[in-house]
């Protein structure tokens, strides 16, 4: 194996190297991210079929992907709808229907009765029978032999097939055994690992042989895949850690630990600090003090206290002179955290300001104007306060809610917006950060999507919260959940009803809310009922939240705009309807805004059944817990990194054969061997990012 230390010849051969590779298929092919030699290796397979075995007709099932040896019974082109040529075969053991819609009249004539052909497709139900709609077929011949390994699947594009890219695969191994191919994780470092090399593991992964284990290579767990998921979750550890190197290399103002505005704040609030809120202040504070920029990620599970950990923080940055931005990213979690700041602000003489997407003309252009003056020290907006024309005057700290709603990318602009001229200096100061999370977040995702960032967890809640009681009952049932809420009314409690439509659509989700509004009026007459949705104004949202706080308001018909950061500690009952479908962290976040009195709560999950598998098991959790990091761990091995993190993380969770829910007992191992790397050998560092992340990939500083 050629070290990393010579020139990585793969690398350097281009893709039109390749037979068949002319300048258009290679413009096709960089769609793919495919340039040279060592693009096309690490280009993996993404799933197997297994064609090595005959299955018998009459044991088929639909949904399966099969290889059947069969005889033509007969053959019919056949207009409906559609027309279509349709090919009745069996193998003694059963009969099934090959259907065909592009076809040439040369086809029809290969279907004679009594030919014999190997089929591979999927089973579909078909209207009187089985059948399998364009499989991959063959004529058979005394000599037609089976696949002798799995047949692999790449990702795909536009002008790009599958056999292409096997053909262009096996072109690239071929010259794997003739070049060299760079390993840049070294040899002692994987001594104890038991993994294979890695051009074995790429021939492993691409070619599996025949004898080889179908069921590991099947599931991913194949010493080869482990090999290469372990080098592309180092290559995407190594990405983020060195954001965090280079944003240790620069200046931060330095933020006494001592304040006398934080000691103000803190006199005048109604309660004390937790123990685990005194030790992550303490943790945000020794960041802040050394002149490095802080990157800390506070978790802390529904009604943890995160938010006056923050303002506490906010407090030391604006004694020292500096500025202050909140960015959350909703109106009504921004507007929430603004009335909690102004609340606790405006009585000390700090000016809390507001910017939002939806200011008028003039407000916006004084909000901006004021912001840049710095007659604002604090700022709480939305995504608006990393617009191109926002200009603060000394940003000092940037604090980020809900980070997973936001990527990498938009916290990193943020950052750079606050970038100023230090005084008497040539360098530029960032801002320190502080991104809080009410979705706890697993040590999966933690060492890998925010591996730049260190973690500080709020793991106390405050003293006299009792775990929200939580229980599932059919829609059917609901006549017995409204006689529930009026006895909840009826002791003094206030309740949320919450209405959630699987389409994405507003207009649709304030439409059942307002169904769900005209329902209790006329169930609940002497009830007061308020109504919440996205497509209001967010006067209107504030008035009637107010009012809810305020108890003027019974319940309160909301659409799921009230996930995060609603605080009513009266309210001690919640129905979400339609609980089937939403993921685990929502129905959390969601059940996390009643239990935030002492009162013993509740929670109803109202469901259509039947139910699914899937739907059985996140209802059954929610029941069995209130523990956030149980519940985000679930919600991770259900759905997957990607879902979880969300669309707007797109790089962070898409990995070409990592996946984090079946690889995260590699995490330390990557760690280690990350560290070792970062601090010996930054040239491999570099080639391993190159490799599985790209040039291209500028939030990893662009290397």
């Amino acid at each position: 194996m050629v070290k990393a230390t010579q020139r990585p010849a793969l690398d350097s051969l281009p893709i039109t190297k390749f037979k068949g590779v002319g300048a258009a298929v290679a413009e096709k092919l960089a769609a793919l991210g495919l340039h040279n030699v060592q693009d096309v290796l690490f280009h993996l397979p993404f799933r197997y079929q297994d064609r090595t075995k005959l299955a018998k007709v009459g044991t088929l099932r639909p949904g399966s992907e099969a290889v059947i040896s069969v005889e033509v019974v007969m053959a019919d082109v056949v207009i409906r709808k559609r027309r279509s040529l349709m090919v009745r075969v069996t193998d003694g053991t059963g009969s099934l229907m090959l259907r065909f819609f592009h076809f040439s009249q040369k086809q029809v004539k290969q279907f004679a009765p009594g030919t014999r052909l190997q089929c591979f497709g999927e089973v579909r139900r078909g209207p009187s029978m089985l059948e399998m709609v364009h499989p991959e077929y063959r004529l058979q011949t005394q000599g037609t032999a089976l696949e002798d390994s799995l047949t692999p699947f790449y990702p795909t594009t536009e002008g790009v097939q599958q056999p292409t890219l096997r053909k262009l695969t096996d072109q690239a191994l071929s010259l794997l055994s003739e070049h060299a191919l760079v390993d840049w994780i070294p040899d002692d470092q994987l001594a104890q690992s038991n993994m294979p090399d890695l051009a074995s593991a790429l021939r492993m992964v691409h070619r599996p042989t025949q004898g080889s284990d179908v069921e590991a290579l099947m599931s991913g767990m194949h010493p080869a895949h482990r090999r290469l998921a372990l080098e592309e979750l180092i290559a995407h550890r190594l990405g983020l850690r060195l954001l965090r190197v280079q944003a240790q290399r620069n200046q931060a103002p330095v933020i006494p630990a001592t304040s006398e505005l934080a000691g103000q704040l803190q006199a005048s609030l109604s309660f004390k600090l937790t123990g685990a809120q005194q030790k992550v202040l303490s943790e945000v504070l020794s960041n802040m003090e050394t002149g490095e920029p802080m990157l800390r990620l506070v978790q802390g599970d529904v009604g943890a206290g995160k938010t006056i950990v923050a303002a506490l923080a906010a407090a030391h940055v604006v004694s020292a002179g500096y500025q202050v931005a909140l960015m959350a990213p909703t109106e009504i979690l921004a507007e929430q955290h603004l009335l909690n700041f102004s609340e606790w602000f405006d009585p000390l003489g700090v000016n809390v300001g507001w910017l939002s997407g939806k200011l008028g003309v003039a407000k916006r252009r004084d909000a901006i104007e004021s912001v840049a003056m710095g007659h604002q020290r604090i700022v709480v907006g939305t995504h608006a306060l990393f617009q191109n024309d926002v200009v603060f005057e000394n940003l000092g700290l940037a604090i980020i809610d809900e980070q997973h709603r936001f990527g990498v990318h938009q916290r990193m602009a943020l950052r750079n917006k606050g970038a100023s001229e230090a005084k008497g200096t040539t360098e530029a100061k960032l801002p320190h950060q502080l991104i809080m999370t009410a979705t706890p977040i697993p040590r999966t995702l933690a060492m890998t999507a925010y591996a730049d960032l260190d973690c500080s967890i709020i793991d106390e809640l405050p003293p006299g919260r009792k775990p929200v009681k939580t229980v599932a009952i059919e829609s059917a049932r609901r006549g017995e959940v409204v006689a529930g809420v009026e006895k909840a009314i009826v002791a003094g409690s206030q309740v949320y009803w919450v209405c959630t439509l699987i389409e994405e659509s507003e207009s649709l989700q304030a439409e059942a809310a307002e169904d769900a509004v005209a329902m209790l009026t006329e169930l609940l007459p002497d009830r007061q009922v308020g109504l919440v949705h996205g497509r209001m104004k967010s006067r209107e949202k504030d008035t009637i939240m107010q009012q809810f706080k305020a108890r003027e308001l019974d319940a309160l018909v909301a659409t799921t705009v009230i996930e995060v950061g609603v605080d009513v500690p009266n309210a001690s009952l919640m129905i979400i309807e339609n609980a089937e479908r939403l993921g685990l962290s929502q129905l959390h976040q969601l059940r996390g805004r009643v239990g935030r009195g002492s009162t013993q709560s509740s929670c109803v999950l109202l469901y259509q059944a039947p139910l699914s598998q899937n739907a059985k098991e996140r209802i059954s959790i929610m029941r069995k817990t209130n523990d956030g990091f149980v519940i985000a761990q679930k919600d991770l091995d259900i759905r997957g990194a990607g879902e979880v993190l969300g669309t707007r993380q797109t790089g962070l969770a898409e990995f070409r054969i990592a996946e984090l829910g079946r690889d995260n007992d590699m995490l330390d191992t990557v760690s280690d061997i990350s560290d070792y790397l970062l601090a010996n050998m930054p040239v491999n560092v570099k080639g391993l990012i190159r490799r599985w992340i790209g040039e291209e990939r500028k939030d990893y500083g662009g290397v």
